[in-house]
């Protein structure tokens, strides 16, 4: 059968929308977030951006790093700070994992010229909190005062 007579197959941002309607799901977890990534077979990154952009209420876990702007980047870390003071040693390790990748691809992005002041402005953000986590809110509000 030629290429343009195959039928299509619905992309993975169908496959998501399909699943979010078929489960009703009111938040997607770290359980679902398995299955997800599982069945659709794509990345990591890829699957937090479809599930971003799907409207669907998402775990912290699930949610990860949010880096659109300073203000989405601090209510992602306090909603994982809330995770990782409520964690065991595993769950932290988890957190901070989570939180070294969003680092790292800060780090990636500050490199191109439009966006590098903001970007090292967060990898700022990224290492405090990395580095003592729970004086992260206090720091964050100095922070702010000075921007």
């Amino acid at each position: 059968m030629a290429p343009e007579n195959r039928p299509k197959r619905p992309g993975k941002r169908a496959e998501l929308a399909a699943w979010i309607e078929r489960t009703q799901a009111t938040r997607i977890g770290e359980a679902e977030y398995d299955a997800l990534r599982r069945d659709l077979a794509i990345s990591d990154s890829y699957l937090r951006k479809l599930l971003r952009e799907s409207g669907a209420p998402l775990a912290p876990m699930v949610e990860g790093v949010r880096q659109g702007n300073l203000d989405e980047l601090e209510a992602s870390l306090m909603a994982l700070l809330s995770e990782y003071q409520t964690g065991d040693p595993a769950r932290r390790a988890a957190v901070r994992r989570l939180v070294i990748t969003a680092k790292d691809h800060a780090r990636w992005a500050a490199k191109r010229p439009e966006k590098h002041a903001e970007k090292e402005e967060m990898v700022l953000w990224l290492l405090t909190w990395l580095e003592n986590p729970p004086v992260f809110p206090e720091w964050v509000r100095l922070r702010r005062v000075q921007l």
